[in-house]
């Protein structure tokens, strides 16, 4: 029996030997064509370099004599473009646009500014800003690199510092409604009508959820039974469900909407994180007891000499994790936008079956990851929070555990 055994492991050693022998040409097959997509063009004629360079050279000098905000001309550009207005906010809301004929498929927001006086006016006004908007004697434009408001003249000249390139114009303050800011008017609008309807159903079916509120049951549960009650305890967890049900819809309904191709891209917004984990870190501080606070300022147990030694590291701690709150969610998010959006440009880039029905392929896998990543993140965010609001509230009995 001991000697087939020892035949059998060798049979199988054998076989993995020559498994592993049999895909290393597989691979470099596989790597190779890789490495050599952009060069297949198959469904391009070919071009003379001759003309190719003198054409390059012609547009260099028109973009030269256009200035240094010349819309810019090759694919790459064009594509690079597309991914830097896709990931910021906008005062106007574009579905789609039609570059032959200059128009663009959407619906202008209200600009709203304080600038000596309050100042209102249409989106419209900008023509996505190519042109400039005056309101009571003013001018205001719309910077094509931030995508922000400025004071200007009747020309629309926005100057630039030369070291750090940032605008010195005057910018009012802005309240406008923009892309970002009725993205979350809806989700708001939507978690309203949502479980509203939910709690309607628990009042008159006796407790029993029905209709729309029966998808959504299972989650709330989960998010008491799995993420509240384990790290806050049964004690205190009532206290902070309103919140942490809230954050969590409201993160996964605001990602949701950054999948959809309208170019919506709010928890990629580094204003929006950081204006969700601040409410973390207030709920977490303001509710907190004396046991908290004295776990930072005097540590029990700890010699007095460290607690002096400790005690800013602990304070550091408090502000740190709203920090990895905001960062955790914002980064996550806004790379998935770039590299999702980079890989679908790659399609216009090769202009090949292969390279773009790779980087299809590719961009749909991800679309899918990026669906799970939503939920994740959401999941992630709400889970930090109830683990700092159960650091807050968490009873220590040093005397009786002595």
């Amino acid at each position: 029996m001991y000697i087939c055994t020892k035949f059998q492991k060798r049979k199988k050693l054998r076989y993995l030997t020559v498994m592993v022998i049999s895909n290393r040409p597989l691979r470099f097959i596989i790597a190779t064509l890789v490495a050599c997509l952009p060069l297949m063009t198959f469904a391009n004629p070919e071009v003379d370099s001759v003309k190719v360079h003198t054409e390059v050279a012609h547009e260099t000098t028109e973009q030269s004599h256009e200035g240094a905000h010349a819309e810019p001309t090759d694919v790459k550009s064009k594509i690079k473009a597309f991914i830097g207005h896709h990931v910021l906010d906008s005062h106007d809301f574009t579905f789609f646009s039609d570059e032959v004929e200059g128009k663009h498929y959407g619906f202008s927001l209200p600009v709203i500014l304080w600038d000596n006086g309050l100042q209102l006016f249409s989106s419209s006004e900008f023509e996505h800003g190519e042109a400039v908007a005056e309101s009571n004697g003013n001018f205001y434009a719309i910077n094509h690199h931030d995508g922000k408001i400025y004071k200007t003249d009747a020309s629309g000249k926005i100057i630039e510092d030369e070291k750090t390139g940032f605008p010195e114009n005057e910018r009012p303050l802005d309240f406008s409604i923009t892309k970002t800011v009725l993205s979350i008017f809806i989700a708001a609008i939507l978690m309203v009508l949502i479980f509203a309807g939910l709690a309607k159903t628990y009042s008159k079916n006796g407790g029993i959820a029905s209709g729309a509120g029966r998808i959504f049951e299972p989650v709330v549960l989960f998010i008491r039974d799995e993420i509240a009650i384990p790290n806050i305890g049964e004690k205190h967890y009532k206290r902070y469900m309103s919140y942490l049900l809230t954050i969590f819809f409201f993160v996964l309904f605001l990602n949701i909407f950054g999948l959809m191709p309208f170019g919506i891209n709010v928890t990629g917004n580094l204003t929006i994180t950081f204006a969700l984990a601040i409410m973390t870190f207030l709920i977490t501080n303001l509710t907190a007891n004396k046991n908290y606070w004295g776990h930072i300022f005097w540590m029990p147990g700890v010699p007095k000499v460290m607690r002096i030694v400790l005690a800013p590291i602990e304070l550091l701690g408090v502000i740190i994790k709203p920090f990895s709150l905001m960062i955790r969610l914002y980064a996550n998010i806004f790379a998935g936008h770039i590299v999702l959006m980079s890989i679908i440009g790659l399609m216009f880039i090769f202009k090949s079956w292969l390279g773009s029905s790779l980087s299809f392929a590719l961009s749909f896998a991800l679309s899918i990851l990026e669906i799970l990543v939503a939920f994740l993140q959401a999941y992630i965010f709400t889970l930090l929070s109830a683990l700092y609001f159960g650091s807050a509230v968490e009873e220590h009995h040093h005397e009786e555990a002595h």
